[in-house]
């Protein structure tokens, strides 16, 4: 095996932003198992007293989630939130156009609150800005948030929910530049429906953040026109701008499904140049990014799967490479958090998910163990990081670097953390890490993911193909020396 020279050079002053905890953010929809046999399950004997999956729960609480997006996804241009709560005896059953499906209405907004409250997660509700109007998303906001005695807040109460919920964020629309939408809305459209909507819901409740749909259809040729449309029209009702983006390998190309990365990055670069010169141009603060939709989704993508695949409510089945993608995903964002302050992997069970369950049991996909390794040990502050080494050529990108890397401080903790993707699949890569301020004060844990190759799989009959291993390490003065395993993702914590 041959070993590739690399340096990451760490300037414990040289940070680039501020870390949200919101950046570890999950989402859940009204899709396939995500909800119904994943969250919640009431009969099984697996569920507690409100139905929720006790086994389901506890691995989410290992990925230490902040906040949730709920109810969708494409299934909130069709949803009527009224429909959801109060006695479940008489909640009407819809269809769902969106995901062509049946819905029971069993869980709505009152048992997600619940599940919010269960996890320590902050509920973010996504109105319906497809078939649904403004009266609708003002009623939703009483109803959760009104503290009066009011109709809505009284039926609230009449649920059993005496104090409000308080939701704090609040999204308007979802994917609304998406022809496959419900509801889609030309960028004049919907920068006029955002407006009026937001306008409503804040005069029920001036203190809520609203996040506006902006770009997921990348290709669609509007993103400019539409960002700029939001920000003339209702850019001081702007809290977040939502992007989406999914990644995958239908190719089976490995060096090209990596490089990935070079779009990514390319993405937020101009997203975040055209919100810098719509705000100098409106005379507004830079509004922040919310990615709220990301993640590997390929193998039952409506537009990448193979002919004769099902659909299987988007039950993707991840393997080591693509545990390999979610990790560069995060370093991309960690690298962004000046301008990113939220993102939601999508989804959090069953569709798209790190959780996969079944009636008896669940398995953990190879996707769970770089969120809860990055969840678990990111500081809070962004360092601009300076690295070189090998590099790799495919497709339209020349001179990617083998490791894709990022790192955060945390001050109080006096703790570094040193991400690092090693996208080789055959060789390791020896690596010098050196502090130019500061210096290592001995204590180092390492946790590497990794498989026996870039295909290893997690199954229910084989469900530790691939994990996380940690190793403690020693680190003094002001150089290090590390190994990256090929194919692997590994966290280097050390204290300073």
């Amino acid at each position: 095996m041959g070993l590739i020279l690399n340096r990451i050079e760490v300037d414990l002053g040289r940070t680039s932003g501020s870390i949200s905890r919101n950046l570890f953010g999950g989402f859940t929809e009204h899709l396939g198992r995500c909800i119904y046999g994943g969250l919640y399950e009431p009969g099984s004997p697996l569920a507690d007293e409100q139905g929720f999956r006790t086994d389901v729960t506890a691995a989410l609480k290992r990925l230490n989630v902040p906040v949730v997006r709920y109810p969708g996804g494409n299934f909130v241009s069709g949803y009527r939130w009224m429909d959801g709560v109060g006695p479940k005896a008489d909640r009407p059953s819809r269809v769902d156009m969106a995901w062509n499906d049946v819905d029971s209405n069993q869980f709505g907004t009152n048992e997600f609150i619940d599940l919010c409250r269960k996890l320590s997660w902050e509920p973010y509700l996504v109105v319906n800005c497809g078939d649904g109007d403004m009266r609708e998303a003002r009623d939703w906001v009483e109803y959760c948030n009104g503290s009066k005695h009011t109709a809505l807040a009284n039926l609230r109460r009449q649920h059993g929910y005496e104090q409000p919920h308080n939701v704090k964020y609040w999204g308007i629309g979802n994917e609304v530049d998406g022809p496959w939408q419900i509801g889609y809305k030309t960028p004049e459209e919907y920068a006029r429906a955002y407006l009026e909507f937001a306008k409503v819901m804040r005069w029920i409740d001036p203190s809520i953040k609203l996040i506006a749909s902006a770009a997921s259809h990348w290709q669609g040729g509007t993103v400019i026109e539409r960002t700029q449309l939001l920000f003339e029209q209702a850019a001081k009702f702007i809290d977040y701008l939502s992007i989406h983006w999914y990644v995958g390998n239908p190719q089976d190309d490995f060096e090209g499904y990596m490089a990935q990365s070079e779009l990514i990055e390319e993405r937020l670069f101009a997203y975040e140049g055209l919100i810098r010169a719509l705000s100098l141009q409106e005379g507004v603060s830079r509004i922040p990014i919310a990615v709220d939709e990301w993640n590997v989704w390929y193998r039952t993508h409506p537009a990448t799967m193979k002919p004769g695949t099902n659909w299987f409510g988007l039950e993707e089945i991840y393997n080591l490479e693509d545990a390999l993608m979610v990790a560069i995903q995060m370093n991309s964002i960690i690298r962004h958090a000046y301008s990113v302050k939220m993102a939601n992997i999508a989804q959090l069970v069953n569709a798209i998910a790190p959780i996969f369950t079944n009636q008896s049991g669940l398995v953990l996909q190879t996707i769970f163990y770089p969120f809860e390794i990055y969840s678990q040990t990111c500081g809070d502050t962004a360092l601009d990081v300076f690295w070189q080494g090998d590099t790799f050529s495919t497709g339209n990108y020349t001179g990617v670097r083998v490791l894709d890397v990022s790192a955060t401080l945390d001050e109080s903790k006096r703790q570094l953390t040193v991400f690092v993707v090693n996208r080789s699949k055959n060789n390791a890569a020896e690596t010098t890490i050196n502090l130019t301020s500061g210096c290592f004060a001995g204590d180092v844990s390492a946790y590497v993911v990794n498989g026996s190759d870039i295909y290893a799989t997690n199954t229910f009959d084989t469900p530790n193909q691939v994990g996380t291993v940690a190793t403690k390490l020693t680190a003094e003065g002001t150089k290090f020396t590390h190994t990256f395993e090929p194919h692997s993702v590994t966290a280097l914590v050390f204290a300073l």
